[in-house]
């Protein structure tokens, strides 16, 4: 599900991207919010602390959207641009550097 007209908000879909979710190649238009291509594919939990969470806020403001993206936890997806390629992946409470906790 998409908007596809808005009254003060104009879209840029003329570059489809491809980036992975939880191993699963996915489609997205660049430079849209990691969370509303995910939306777009289906994808409704975006992380689990103590019950699902789902897109909320979209404007950064809440934590129901932090995810592992390219291997950095606690980014916000709902803020985040897609670009091609990304590896995005669900986190499980706080999230852990590659390196281990910081």
């Amino acid at each position: 599900m998409r908007i596809e007209n808005h009254p003060v908000l104009d879209f840029d879909r003329s570059k489809t991207v491809s980036f992975t979710f939880e191993g699963k190649q996915l489609q997205g238009y660049d430079g849209e919010t990691i969370a509303s291509a995910l939306h777009a594919n289906g994808v409704k939990v975006l992380r689990h602390d103590h019950r699902p969470r789902g897109f909320y806020c979209a404007i950064g403001n809440c934590s129901s959207c932090l995810m592992e993206v390219n291997g950095e936890p606690n980014v916000r997806v709902c803020i985040e641009p897609l670009v091609e390629g990304m590896v995005v992946n669900m986190q499980q409470g706080k999230g852990a550097f590659l390196g281990g906790e910081k």
